[in-house]
Protein backbone atom coordinates (compact mmCIF):
# COMPACT_ATOMS: atom_id res chain seq x y z
CA UNK A 1 0.00 0.00 0.00
CA UNK A 2 1.37 3.44 -0.90
CA UNK A 3 2.16 6.02 1.75
CA UNK A 4 -0.62 8.30 0.47
CA UNK A 5 -3.21 5.54 0.61
CA UNK A 6 -1.96 4.50 4.04
CA UNK A 7 -2.56 8.01 5.35
CA UNK A 8 -5.99 8.36 3.72
CA UNK A 9 -7.25 5.08 5.17
CA UNK A 10 -5.69 5.78 8.56
CA UNK A 11 -7.43 9.17 8.68
CA UNK A 12 -10.67 7.37 7.77
CA UNK A 13 -10.20 5.00 10.70
CA UNK A 14 -9.67 7.96 13.06
CA UNK A 15 -12.82 9.73 11.86
CA UNK A 16 -14.89 6.54 12.20
CA UNK A 17 -13.94 6.25 15.88
CA UNK A 18 -16.19 9.21 16.84
CA UNK A 19 -13.47 10.94 18.83
CA UNK A 20 -12.70 8.00 21.10
CA UNK A 21 -9.02 7.73 21.90
CA UNK A 22 -8.34 11.39 21.08
CA UNK A 23 -8.43 13.26 24.39
CA UNK A 24 -8.13 12.56 28.10
CA UNK A 25 -11.30 12.52 30.22
CA UNK A 26 -11.79 12.53 34.01
CA UNK A 27 -8.96 10.66 35.70
CA UNK A 28 -8.98 8.67 38.89
CA UNK A 29 -6.25 6.83 40.79
CA UNK A 30 -2.96 6.29 38.96
CA UNK A 31 -1.58 2.74 38.85
CA UNK A 32 1.98 2.35 40.18
CA UNK A 33 2.84 -0.20 37.48
CA UNK A 34 1.97 -0.21 33.75
CA UNK A 35 -0.83 -2.53 32.74
CA UNK A 36 -0.20 -5.36 30.26
CA UNK A 37 -2.26 -5.75 27.09
CA UNK A 38 -2.12 -8.67 24.67
CA UNK A 39 -3.77 -7.63 21.42
CA UNK A 40 -3.24 -6.92 17.74
CA UNK A 41 -3.74 -3.67 15.90
CA UNK A 42 -6.40 -4.68 13.36
CA UNK A 43 -8.80 -6.13 15.96
CA UNK A 44 -11.84 -3.85 16.53
CA UNK A 45 -12.35 -5.13 20.08
CA UNK A 46 -8.70 -4.42 20.90
CA UNK A 47 -9.21 -0.94 19.45
CA UNK A 48 -11.88 -0.15 22.06
CA UNK A 49 -9.50 -1.03 24.86
CA UNK A 50 -6.70 1.06 23.36
CA UNK A 51 -9.11 3.99 23.07
CA UNK A 52 -9.96 3.67 26.75
CA UNK A 53 -6.28 3.56 27.68
CA UNK A 54 -5.66 6.84 25.82
CA UNK A 55 -8.70 8.50 27.38
CA UNK A 56 -7.50 7.47 30.84
CA UNK A 57 -3.86 8.44 30.19
CA UNK A 58 -2.61 4.99 31.18
CA UNK A 59 0.74 3.46 30.39
CA UNK A 60 0.56 -0.10 29.15
CA UNK A 61 3.02 -2.77 28.12
CA UNK A 62 1.73 -3.98 24.76
CA UNK A 63 2.57 -7.50 23.69
CA UNK A 64 1.35 -7.83 20.09
CA UNK A 65 -0.41 -11.08 19.18
CA UNK A 66 -1.00 -10.97 15.40
CA UNK A 67 -2.44 -13.98 13.65
CA UNK A 68 0.24 -16.60 13.17
CA UNK A 69 2.35 -15.09 15.94
CA UNK A 70 4.24 -17.34 18.34
CA UNK A 71 5.93 -14.84 20.65
CA UNK A 72 3.05 -13.92 23.00
CA UNK A 73 -0.01 -15.90 21.95
CA UNK A 74 1.05 -18.96 23.98
CA UNK A 75 1.04 -16.82 27.14
CA UNK A 76 -2.60 -15.87 26.62
CA UNK A 77 -3.51 -19.51 25.95
CA UNK A 78 -1.68 -20.71 29.05
CA UNK A 79 -2.86 -18.03 31.47
CA UNK A 80 -6.37 -17.33 30.17
CA UNK A 81 -7.28 -20.73 28.76
CA UNK A 82 -8.12 -19.59 25.23
CA UNK A 83 -6.81 -17.58 22.31
CA UNK A 84 -9.07 -14.56 22.47
CA UNK A 85 -8.13 -10.92 22.25
CA UNK A 86 -7.83 -8.47 23.85
CA UNK A 87 -6.52 -9.93 27.08
CA UNK A 88 -5.58 -7.55 29.90
CA UNK A 89 -3.48 -8.16 32.99
CA UNK A 90 -3.36 -5.50 35.69
CA UNK A 91 -0.39 -6.20 37.99
CA UNK A 92 -1.68 -3.57 40.40
CA UNK A 93 -4.83 -5.53 41.22
CA UNK A 94 -4.03 -9.00 39.91
CA UNK A 95 -7.03 -8.88 37.54
CA UNK A 96 -6.87 -10.84 34.29
CA UNK A 97 -9.65 -10.22 31.78
CA UNK A 98 -11.00 -11.01 28.34
CA UNK A 99 -13.94 -9.16 26.70
CA UNK A 100 -13.37 -5.59 25.58
CA UNK A 101 -16.53 -4.19 27.17
CA UNK A 102 -15.64 -5.70 30.55
CA UNK A 103 -12.11 -4.34 30.27
CA UNK A 104 -13.32 -0.85 29.35
CA UNK A 105 -15.72 -0.77 32.32
CA UNK A 106 -13.00 -2.02 34.65
CA UNK A 107 -10.54 0.62 33.46
CA UNK A 108 -12.98 3.50 33.92
CA UNK A 109 -14.20 2.26 37.30
CA UNK A 110 -10.64 1.70 38.55
CA UNK A 111 -8.67 4.53 36.93
CA UNK A 112 -11.30 6.97 35.70
CA UNK A 113 -14.30 8.90 36.87
CA UNK A 114 -16.68 5.94 36.91
CA UNK A 115 -18.81 5.26 33.85
CA UNK A 116 -17.19 5.45 30.39
CA UNK A 117 -18.28 8.37 28.14
CA UNK A 118 -20.91 7.78 25.45
CA UNK A 119 -18.54 7.26 22.53
CA UNK A 120 -16.98 4.25 24.21
CA UNK A 121 -19.47 3.31 26.93
CA UNK A 122 -22.57 2.77 24.77
CA UNK A 123 -21.66 -0.74 23.67
CA UNK A 124 -23.57 -1.08 20.35
CA UNK A 125 -22.31 2.29 19.11
CA UNK A 126 -18.75 1.75 20.31
CA UNK A 127 -18.58 -1.71 18.73
CA UNK A 128 -19.98 -0.46 15.42
CA UNK A 129 -17.55 2.48 15.36
CA UNK A 130 -14.57 0.22 16.15
CA UNK A 131 -15.61 -2.23 13.43
CA UNK A 132 -15.97 0.59 10.90
CA UNK A 133 -12.59 2.00 11.87
CA UNK A 134 -10.96 -1.40 11.40
CA UNK A 135 -12.69 -1.80 8.03
CA UNK A 136 -10.67 1.13 6.70
CA UNK A 137 -7.49 -0.94 7.13
CA UNK A 138 -8.72 -4.54 7.28
CA UNK A 139 -5.39 -6.33 6.87
CA UNK A 140 -2.96 -3.88 8.50
CA UNK A 141 -1.37 -5.03 11.74
CA UNK A 142 -3.26 -8.33 11.61
CA UNK A 143 -0.86 -11.04 10.43
CA UNK A 144 2.66 -11.74 11.66
CA UNK A 145 5.87 -11.27 9.68
CA UNK A 146 9.20 -12.80 10.71
CA UNK A 147 11.26 -10.57 12.96
CA UNK A 148 14.14 -10.48 15.42
CA UNK A 149 12.97 -10.17 19.01
CA UNK A 150 14.39 -7.10 20.79
CA UNK A 151 16.35 -7.71 23.98
CA UNK A 152 14.06 -5.33 25.90
CA UNK A 153 10.74 -3.76 24.82
CA UNK A 154 10.73 -0.57 22.79
CA UNK A 155 8.93 2.61 23.94
CA UNK A 156 6.30 4.52 21.94
CA UNK A 157 4.67 7.86 22.73
CA UNK A 158 1.32 7.89 20.96
CA UNK A 159 -2.42 8.32 21.24
CA UNK A 160 -4.99 6.01 19.72
CA UNK A 161 -6.79 8.41 17.38
CA UNK A 162 -3.64 9.72 15.68
CA UNK A 163 -3.51 8.40 12.09
CA UNK A 164 0.29 8.65 12.08
CA UNK A 165 0.68 6.73 15.35
CA UNK A 166 -1.62 4.03 13.99
CA UNK A 167 0.77 3.28 11.13
CA UNK A 168 3.63 2.76 13.58
CA UNK A 169 1.55 0.55 15.88
CA UNK A 170 0.58 -1.57 12.88
CA UNK A 171 4.24 -2.15 12.10
CA UNK A 172 5.01 -3.04 15.72
CA UNK A 173 2.06 -5.44 15.72
CA UNK A 174 3.04 -7.15 12.48
CA UNK A 175 6.60 -7.65 13.66
CA UNK A 176 5.51 -8.85 17.14
CA UNK A 177 7.66 -6.20 18.82
CA UNK A 178 6.71 -5.57 22.46
CA UNK A 179 6.62 -1.94 23.53
CA UNK A 180 5.77 0.26 26.47
CA UNK A 181 3.00 2.56 25.26
CA UNK A 182 3.00 6.04 26.75
CA UNK A 183 -0.37 7.60 25.99
CA UNK A 184 -0.27 11.37 25.46
CA UNK A 185 -3.73 12.25 24.14
CA UNK A 186 -5.00 15.82 24.01
CA UNK A 187 -5.18 17.23 27.53
CA UNK A 188 -2.87 14.56 28.91
CA UNK A 189 -0.99 15.56 32.07
CA UNK A 190 1.83 13.35 30.73
CA UNK A 191 2.54 15.73 27.84
CA UNK A 192 4.73 18.08 29.86
CA UNK A 193 7.17 15.30 30.80
CA UNK A 194 7.14 14.06 27.22
CA UNK A 195 8.07 17.47 25.82
CA UNK A 196 10.92 17.76 28.33
CA UNK A 197 12.27 14.46 27.09
CA UNK A 198 11.67 14.72 23.34
CA UNK A 199 11.95 18.48 22.84
CA UNK A 200 8.53 19.06 21.27
CA UNK A 201 4.92 17.88 21.30
CA UNK A 202 4.83 15.62 18.29
CA UNK A 203 3.84 11.98 18.00
CA UNK A 204 4.61 9.27 17.24
CA UNK A 205 7.98 9.27 19.00
CA UNK A 206 9.89 6.02 19.33
CA UNK A 207 12.74 5.23 21.68
CA UNK A 208 14.61 1.96 21.24
CA UNK A 209 16.64 1.19 24.39
CA UNK A 210 18.32 -1.67 22.52
CA UNK A 211 20.11 0.72 20.16
CA UNK A 212 19.76 4.13 21.83
CA UNK A 213 17.87 5.46 18.81
CA UNK A 214 15.03 7.98 19.35
CA UNK A 215 13.01 9.40 16.48
CA UNK A 216 9.92 11.24 15.27
CA UNK A 217 8.08 10.83 11.93
CA UNK A 218 5.99 7.73 11.29
CA UNK A 219 7.60 6.95 7.92
CA UNK A 220 11.10 7.11 9.41
CA UNK A 221 10.08 4.98 12.40
CA UNK A 222 8.53 2.30 10.19
CA UNK A 223 11.62 2.26 7.98
CA UNK A 224 13.81 1.91 11.08
CA UNK A 225 11.73 -0.98 12.45
CA UNK A 226 11.85 -2.77 9.11
CA UNK A 227 15.61 -2.42 8.73
CA UNK A 228 16.38 -3.22 12.35
CA UNK A 229 13.97 -6.02 13.24
CA UNK A 230 12.30 -7.50 10.14
CA UNK A 231 14.05 -10.70 9.11
CA UNK A 232 13.32 -9.94 5.47
CA UNK A 233 14.66 -6.38 5.85
CA UNK A 234 17.25 -5.14 3.39
CA UNK A 235 19.91 -4.39 6.00
CA UNK A 236 21.37 -6.00 9.09
CA UNK A 237 20.51 -4.48 12.44
CA UNK A 238 23.93 -2.80 12.97
CA UNK A 239 23.76 -1.14 9.55
CA UNK A 240 20.24 0.11 10.21
CA UNK A 241 21.25 1.53 13.57
CA UNK A 242 24.27 3.29 12.12
CA UNK A 243 22.15 4.90 9.41
CA UNK A 244 19.43 5.95 11.91
CA UNK A 245 22.06 7.67 14.05
CA UNK A 246 23.70 9.42 11.09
Amino acid sequence: MSRTLDLITSYGASIASLGAGLAVVSLGARPPQPLELYEFEGCPFCRKVREALTMLDLEVMVRPCPKGGTRFRPTVQARGGKLQFPWLFDPNSGREMYESDDIVRYLFETYGGGAPPWNIGFTPLATAAAALASAWRPTSGVRVRPSRAPRVPLELWSFEASPYCRLVRESLSTLELPYLLHNVGKGSPSREAFVRRSGKMQVPWLHDPNTGVSMFESADIIDYLERTYARDGAETAPAAVAQARA
